[in-house]
């Protein structure tokens, strides 16, 4: 049987021309490079550009890049192929009207293992006047396994040096051994957790400690895919240095000019200063009659009231969930004090933690604020309670009693209150 190729069918991946940027022709489809901008959000500027690829047929209409990589693949053109499509990358970005932006390339574990692969990368880089300390190696974070091997050419890549990222952190099996072994500059999120944080406000809330950690390991945190405003807005309250998506740019053949770049940047961060506002002022409404409740109960300890007695009002709102009272060195004197109405198969679940007398709380945020501050009301950000392992927002203040500098604390609700208005 004799395999007929169409008009214009090229047997093998070639290099091409198309207008002033550099193609690859193959099997009757040109292969192209768009770059998508990714920003700092402190800069307020794009600091590098994203590779990815676009192919038409010869009617000039799009079709998917993987159709053509399929194709390679099929015809045992793959690896030639791949070596084109990162030239050509290079070649594109080094003509871009850039300045020291980085050119972030998603490379293939399959590549990264070819002992080759660093030398010719360098060699190509080099060919075109560039310095690849320019050039961001993006790494599947799901590539090499446990291979120590890997760990060594990343390692040589770095020593090189290209900028290391860890593509996909937080995707299926991710670990942070996986962030020590292979040492990347910059971690790049998995959208998956981006969909998650939308979806589910527990999550919302620990990105920004994830994004955290990751700084403090040493590491600066890509969050990526973001398409809408809510996206974004979870991006930059997580403190994320870098974000991309289509909500700020997609993929194109041209830089993203500086003054649209800020404007962007400026605005995103004027919403969310008015949305922390919003959840700022909703907070303090909900909250205010636990402070004048507990401001109250102090009052009645510092002339000698039982705790009982001084506490019986925050007992009687709806989401207290106990009160308790600390000495001057963080340690619970007495049980919980717990409104009548209780027993929730939660609170029944975890009832070895539910009685406290001695326990030591001297490194809980609502001990240390309170005791620096006598007289003042103190709040804690939401947290997961120990007593019940739920998330709370605890009040607490330091009075001066008969029995010496005493610390009341409420527990309230947080799940519950949070589920509100």
């Amino acid at each position: 049987m004799i395999d007929l190729e169409p008009p214009g069918f090229q047997s093998r991946p070639i290099a091409g021309v198309e207008g002033a940027r550099r193609t690859v022709l193959y099997g009757g489809y040109t292969v192209f490079s768009v770059f998508q901008p990714v920003f700092s959000v402190a800069h307020r500027r794009a600091i590098g550009y994203h590779a990815s690829l676009r192919a038409h047929d010869e009617h000039g209409q799009q079709v998917p890049s993987q159709e053509v990589f399929s194709q390679a693949a099929r015809r045992g053109d793959l690896l030639e192929l791949g070596r084109l499509a990162e030239s050509l990358h290079l070649g594109n970005f080094n003509a871009f009207d850039s300045h020291d932006e980085w050119l972030f390339l998603s490379l293939h574990p399959a590549a990264l293992m070819d002992t080759s692969y660093g030398d010719a990368l360098l060699a190509g880089i080099k060919a075109l006047g560039m310095q690849p300390q320019r050039v961001v190696l993006e790494v599947s974070e799901q590539a090499g396994g446990e291979n120590l091997r890997f760990a060594e050419i990343i390692d040589g890549l770095r020593k090189s040096g290209f900028v290391i990222a860890l593509d996909g952190f937080g995707a299926k099996h991710s670990n942070i051994d996986r962030v020590w072994q292979v040492r990347p500059d910059i971690v790049t999120l998995d959208r998956s957790l981006l969909a998650q944080a939308s979806r589910h406000a527990h999550i919302e809330r620990v990105l920004p400690g994830l994004v955290s950690m990751l700084h403090e390991s040493g590491q600066l945190v890509l969050v990526g895919g973001l398409a809408t405003e809510r996206d974004a807005l979870i991006a930059l309250e997580s403190n994320a240095d870098f974000v991309q998506g289509t909500y700020f740019a997609g993929p194109g053949i041209e830089p993203v000019p500086p003054a649209r770049a800020a404007k962007l940047m400026d605005d995103l961060s004027a919403r969310l200063r008015d949305c922390v506002n919003a959840r700022e002022v909703s907070q303090a409404a909900r909250l205010a009659p636990y402070v004048s409740a507990i401001e109250t109960a102090a009052a009645k300890l510092a002339v000698g009231a039982s705790m009982a007695d001084a506490t019986l009002p925050l007992l009687g709102l709806k989401e207290t969930a106990r009160c308790f009272l600390l000495d001057v060195s963080g340690r619970q004197i007495g049980d919980n004090v717990l409104p009548e109405v209780r027993a929730t198969q939660r609170a029944k679940r975890f009832r070895p933690l539910l009685h406290s007398e001695g326990a030591s709380w001297e490194r809980r945020p609502y001990f240390i604020g309170a005791i620096r501050t006598p007289g003042q009301v103190h709040l804690t950000p939401p947290y997961l309670s120990i007593n019940e392992a739920h998330l709370c927002v605890t009040a607490s203040i330091a009075a001066q009693t008969p029995h010496g500098l005493q610390v009341l604390c409420v527990d309230i609700n947080w799940e519950v209150t949070a589920q509100r208005g």
